[in-house]
């Protein structure tokens, strides 16, 4: 079985190098993932909610965009970060710390964001190739499923090819926006009142969340995890530091580009039209009327040519992210070309049945309902997120500061705390209608305590695992001792992560066997691709693994002990019972630090399972 399967998008994992570079060289071999991710925050959903937020409110909710674009820069940073430390995307994170029963309802709602995602691109795109050609939506709609064709040909054609595609588009899209905004003339002194928060409610917060849900997006979330894994990186501590850092550069550099266009977007409608009077632009095909009238053909021209382009790199990025969330959270995989058709399809349908059944005028408010969804997704992807990335048994050296933990669950705090409010004001105003109560009663409330319940436990399944093993162990009756007689163990096992707490286990191992033992030295592989494929796996870790492994057995063997080395792959508590049992050990000396295995059978239930599978002592070294 190929070791690509389990890589997150397979295709062109690792295929893009970054060996040999120096200088600028090196830094443009990392920039390109954060591109793809910034035009999903700077897609057509984006212009609806913008539109309506600037020419019913003009530059009051600029601040709303700014504290969004903020909020983005910082959890697509720990997004890239999970993907280049553990070499995972979200949704495979995802698979591996929840049980099947979640990471269901999980898939389900993540998918739901990509089709809401989806159908905000193709709605653009048929939007704008309207306005240009007079092309009937209906036809424009289903024009976009071509879209699946562009993308896998792109793909073949490499990486850095697709990269270069989509950077196009964004300076398209920039470049269209610098010259709208001399054409307008915003009066600077008003755009800068707009970066003043203010308390929001009503219609002014739905505009807010839907923002926040078009800015901050879920999808990304998933979608950099795993495009930071297109880079071919040395595995070392400074490889994957160095990574991170021109991660950092990417994601700021192309996420302020993207605050840039959404900015423009929002003091374009304020300039344009709250200003003259007209506070209810909320369709884009009506601000590319008013834009003609009020500023000639220019103005709408560039309008309608970077919403196009917008749309159609938009889509591109979406599609990628529904095989990834597919792939990730039900180890589903299925020809791309089909893959990428299921994905676009479950977009369209919708689109086609509101024009059919509601008529064009509908679609402008359709994307707007597209970005309130996105946003109460958000919280499903954001909680897995921040709780991975502080694991400091699994990133290690990498977890994430306190600060920036703070940070992380306080933007969590404030997009939950919006989503509910608005869903308690939208269920509190459907209820207000009497019609509506059996409905109410029977299907929203059900809907929404189930949601709620489901981000409870994902919220709390990580800390609870964590307390699980502090509860009290009863105790017996004391015995009496009348006698010691000396124990002298003959087969060691001492289980290492290469962290700096190694030498204090094995020191302590050491003492219990003198030089008369035999010592193994035990490593558990724990990636995607161990859990898959066991001793067949021969990725970068493993092979690094085993040369750590041989370099401590030298060590000791200079010393004078018998070593021999071990590597376990999979399930950590699994693998290390099994090669207690095969090895006949009598001992296994563990050290609570670094490594997620060894450091959840101190706090976790792992502890649990190895001593329930082997009959001999564990001692723990902190």
């Amino acid at each position: 079985m190929n070791n690509s399967y389990n890589e997150s998008l397979s295709e062109v994992h690792s295929t893009v190098s970054t060996a040999g570079k120096t200088g600028w060289r090196r830094l443009l071999a990392y920039i390109g993932p954060a591109y793809l991710v910034s035009v999903g925050y700077m897609d057509p959903g984006n212009w609806a909610t913008d539109l309506a937020g600037g020419s019913q409110f003009g530059y009051k909710l600029i601040w709303v965009l700014l504290m969004s674009n903020l909020i983005a820069l910082l959890l697509q940073s720990l997004s890239a970060r999970l993907g280049i430390v553990k070499g995972l995307d979200l949704a495979q994170a995802s698979r591996n710390a929840y049980p099947k029963f979640i990471n269901f309802p999980l898939y389900i709602l993540a998918q739901i964001a990509i089709i809401a995602c989806d159908l905000a691109e193709i709605i653009g795109m048929a939007i704008g190739l309207q306005l240009l050609f007079g092309l009937p939506m209906i036809w424009g709609v289903s024009l976009t499923i071509l879209d699946t064709f562009l993308l896998l040909f792109l793909l073949n054609k490499g990486m850095r090819k697709m990269e270069s595609f989509i950077v196009s588009m964004v300076m398209i899209i920039g470049l269209s926006f610098l010259v709208e905004m001399f054409i307008v003339k915003p009066q600077i002194t008003e755009v800068l009142s707009g970066f003043k928060p203010s308390l929001l409610s009503g219609n002014a917060l739905y505009i807010a969340i839907g923002i926040i849900g078009a800015t901050v997006m879920p999808h990304n979330l998933y979608l950099h995890s795993s495009l930071v894994q297109t880079r071919k990186i040395d595995r070392s501590f400074k490889g994957i530091k160095e990574s991170l850092k021109f991660n950092l550069i990417d994601t700021t550099i192309a996420l302020n580009l993207a605050f840039f266009v959404n900015a423009a977007i929002l003091i374009l409608a304020a300039t344009a039209f709250y200003k003259n009077g007209l506070h209810q632009v909320a369709e884009i095909q009506d601000a590319y009327k008013l834009l003609q009238n009020i500023f000639g053909s220019m103005a709408p021209t560039l309008f309608a040519i970077a919403l196009i382009a917008s749309g159609q790199s938009s889509t591109i990025t979406g599609t990628l992210a529904g095989q990834i969330i597919m792939e990730g959270h039900l180890n589903l995989r299925i020809a791309p070309w089909l893959r990428r058709l299921i994905t676009r399809l479950l977009a369209i349908l919708p689109a086609i049945f509101t024009i059919l059944y509601f008529g064009e005028d509908a679609l402008g408010g359709l994307l707007v309902l597209s970005q309130v969804v996105l946003s109460l997704q958000l919280g499903f992807a954001i909680v897995p997120l921040i709780h991975f990335t502080s694991d400091k048994a699994s990133m290690k050296e990498f977890a994430i500061k306190n600060w920036v933990k703070i940070l992380a669950w306080l933007s969590a705090l404030i997009i939950i705390g919006l989503n509910i409010k608005l869903v308690i004001e939208t269920i509190s105003n459907f209820l207000a209608d009497a019609n509506n109560g059996l409905v109410a009663y029977l299907v929203i409330f059900p809907l929404a305590l189930a949601i709620f319940l489901l981000l409870m436990y994902v919220l709390l399944t990580p800390v609870l695992k964590k307390q699980a093993a502090r509860s009290n162990i009863p105790h017996g009756n004391a015995l009496d001792i009348e006698s010691i007689e000396h124990l002298s163990y003959k087969s060691i096992g001492i289980p290492v992560d290469f962290s700096k707490k190694d030498l204090e286990t094995i020191r302590h191992a050491l003492v219990q066997g003198g030089k008369d033992a035999q010592y193994y030295l035990i490593h558990i592989v724990e990636t995607a691709a161990a859990r898959y494929h066991g001793d067949k796996v021969l990725d970068h870790e493993t092979q690094s693994d085993i040369f750590n492994l041989e370099k401590y057995r030298k060590n000791l063997a200079d010393l004078d002990y018998d070593v021999s080395v071990l590597i376990g792959y999979g399930k950590a508590s699994n693998a290390i019972s099994k090669l207690a049992i095969s090895k006949h050990m009598d001992l296994l000396v563990m050290g609570a630090h670094g490594h997620s295995g060894i450091s959840d059978m101190i706090f976790g239930t792992t502890l649990d399972s190895v001593r329930h599978q082997v009959k001999i002592p564990i001692l723990i070294i902190r």
